[in-house]
C-alpha cells in the first residue's frame, strides 16, 4: 500500500453521473479525490452516456418544465411503480434532495432543454438534459477536471481490502497489470451487473442469453461481488431490475435509448405465438415502459412483435431500425415468421373487441376494449388501416436492483447492521433501496445525483473529522 501521507482522501470506483456528482461535491469540500473508471475514456460514464432527463420534484414551471411537481405526487408515482417495494426514508431523502438538486447540477455546468414531445409526457416532471447524457456527463468532468479531481481510465477495481467496517485500500486491475490504492475513504459507484450474462443466468435461467444490454459492456458487478463477499449488505433481488422493451435488431451491448421503441400503447403485443400477453394500455408510457422488458423475458424465447397500423406510425419517436412494413396482416405475419393464420385471429378478435370512444393519446383516454384476456384499457383503435407495421423486440436489461444497502449518509450498511466507517455507495449500485421494483422515466438519474452529492459530502466530511 502507499504510505498513509500519500494517501487520496477519497477514492471513487465508476465514472457516471454518480461518481461525477460525489466527486465534485468531495472536492468542493477541500478533499483529494481520485476516480478509477473501468471503461476507456471513450466510453466512459457507464449508462449516464445514453440517458436523457431526470425526475425532480419542483414547486413551479421552469424555462423548460411546463408546471410543478411537488414532493407528494412523486412520492405517491414512486410508490405505484414499485408497488410499495422501496426504503420509504431514503426514498422520500431522495424526493426531498431532488428539489435543490436542479439548481445544484446547473451549477456544475450541466443546461436542460424542454421536453421532447411524442408519447414520453414528461414535460412537467423531468428536466431533458441539453444535448443529452453524454453532454451532461461532458460537463461534469469539465467541472470535476477544473476543481483538481484526478480520473483514471481503463482502471478495474478487482478487490478491496477491508478491515471490519473499514476500507483499507483496493487492488486495481490496469492494462499494466495490478496495482493498489489506499484512500481515507471510499464511494462506490460502479454500477450494476447488468453486463455479467453469467450472473443474469444465476437469476433467470438460460433466457438471460437473450437479453440485449441497452447501456454499457462495462458494468460486469466485480466491486459488487467484492463486497458482498467482504461482508457488505445486500439489499433487492437479483431479478429485479430496470428492463424495457428494445429492438431486437439492436446490438447485444450499448445500443442505448434509440433502440427503445415507444409505440407500444398504439397497438398490441404479441408473442412467438401471435398471442397478446399483457395490456398495453394500462398506463401513461413513462409509467410502464420499464414494464415491458420483463414481461417479454417471460415468453417464449424471449420475443415479442409490436404490430400497429398507419395512423398510428406518426405518434411516437421513431428507433433506430425502420418498423417492418406490409400491405396486408399476413403478409406481415410472414415477414415476421409468424403464423399467418393466428395473427390475423388475434388481431381480427381486438378490432371486435374495441369499444367506441374518442382516442387521445395526452390523456387515460378510455378507449379500450370488452370481451378479451387480457383487455387493452386505454388508447384502443382498430388495427385495419394499411400498411401495416411491426417491431419485433427482446428485453433491454439497463440496470440491475441487487446492490448494497446503505442509511441516509450514503454509508454502506455491514452484515452486522452497522453502517461502514469509511465507506460510501451512489447511484445504481444502490438504486435497490428506493427502486425495489418497477421504474419511471429519470428516477435513475435523480437518485445518482442525490446520492453521489451525499457520499461526496459526507466522506469529505469524514475525511476532516
Amino acid at each position: 500500500m502507499l504510505a498513509a501521507a500519500d494517501k487520496i482522501d477519497v477514492l471513487i470506483a465508476g465514472g457516471g453521473n454518480a461518481a461525477l456528482c460525489a466527486a465534485i461535491a468531495a472536492r468542493r469540500a477541500g478533499a483529494s479525490v481520485h476516480v478509477v473508471e473501468a471503461a476507456p475514456k471513450f466510453y466512459r460514464g457507464g449508462n449516464t452516456r445514453h440517458t436523457r432527463n431526470m425526475r425532480c420534484a419542483h414547486d413551479s414551471a421552469t424555462a423548460w418544465l411546463t408546471g410543478p411537481y411537488d414532493e407528494d405526487e412523486y412520492w405517491r408515482d414512486l410508490l405505484e411503480v414499485t408497488q410499495g417495494r422501496t426504503d420509504e426514508s431514503l426514498a422520500r431523502l431522495m424526493i426531498a434532495e431532488s428539489k435543490p438538486m436542479l439548481d445544484w447540477i446547473q451549477q456544475q455546468g450541466v443546461r436542460f432543454q424542454p421536453s421532447l414531445g411524442g408519447t414520453l409526457s414528461l414535460g412537467r416532471t423531468n428536466s431533458f438534459f441539453l444535448g443529452g447524457g453524454r453532454a451532461m456527463l461532458n460537463a461534469l468532468y469539465r467541472t470535476a477536471l477544473r476543481l483538481g479531481v484526478t480520473v483514471e481510465y481503463d482502471a478495474e477495481i478487482v478487490d478491496c481490502e477491508i478491515s471490519g467496517d473499514r476500507f483499507c485500500g483496493a487492488i486495481v486491475r490496469r492494462a499494466a497489470g495490478l496495482g493498489e490504492i489506499s484512500a481515507r475513504t471510499f464511494i462506490a459507484a460502479s454500477g450494476g451487473f447488468e453486463a455479467n450474462l453469467d450472473w443474469l443466468e444465476q437469476s433467470w435461467g438460460a433466457a438471460a442469453q437473450n437479453f440485449l444490454i441497452r447501456g454499457t459492456p462495462y458494468n460486469r458487478g466485480s466491486l459488487l461481488k467484492c463486497l458482498i463477499e467482504k461482508g457488505v449488505q445486500t439489499i433487492g433481488d437479483a431479478r429485479q431490475c430496470h428492463a424495457v422493451a428494445i429492438d431486437a435488431r439492436a446490438p447485444k451491448f450499448d445500443g442505448g435509448i434509440i433502440t427503445r421503441l415507444d409505440c407500444v400503447v398504439f397497438g398490441i403485443v404479441v408473442n412467438k405465438h401471435a398471442q397478446r400477453f399483457y395490456d398495453e394500455g394500462e398506463d401513461f408510457w413513462p409509467k410502464r415502459y420499464a414494464i415491458w422488458g420483463r414481461l417479454v423475458a417471460d415468453q417464449p424465447d424471449q420475443i415479442a412483435y409490436i404490430v400497429f397500423d398507419a395512423p398510428s406510425l406518426p405518434l411516437f419517436m421513431p428507433s433506430l431500425y425502420p418498423p417492418i412494413v406490409a400491405s396486408s396482416v399476413a403478409d406481415l405475419a410472414e415477414r415476421l415468421g409468424l403464423d399467418a393464420a393466428a395473427l390475423g385471429r388475434t388481431v381480427s378478435q381486438f378490432n371486435a373487441a374495441v369499444q367506441p370512444g374518442c382516442f387521445d393519446h395526452a390523456v387515460r383516454d378510455g378507449c379500450r376494449t370488452e370481451g378479451l384476456t387480457p383487455e387493452k384499457s386505454n388508447w384502443a383503435r382498430r388495427i385495419e388501416t394499411p400498411p401495416f407495421y411491426a417491431y419485433p423486440v427482446r428485453p433491454g436489461i439497463t440496470f440491475t436492483y441487487l446492490g448494497t444497502r446503505v442509511d441516509e449518509r450514503a454509508r454502506i450498511m455491514m452484515s452486522d447492521g452497522k453502517p461502514s466507517a469509511n465507506m460510501y455507495a451512489a447511484g445504481e449500485i444502490m438504486a435497490g433501496n428506493v427502486l425495489g421494483k418497477g421504474y419511471a422515466a429519470g428516477i435513475g438519474m435523480a437518485i445518482g445525483s442525490v446520492f453521489g452529492k451525499i457520499a461526496g459530502e459526507e466522506a469529505a466530511a469524514h475525511v476532516r473529522h
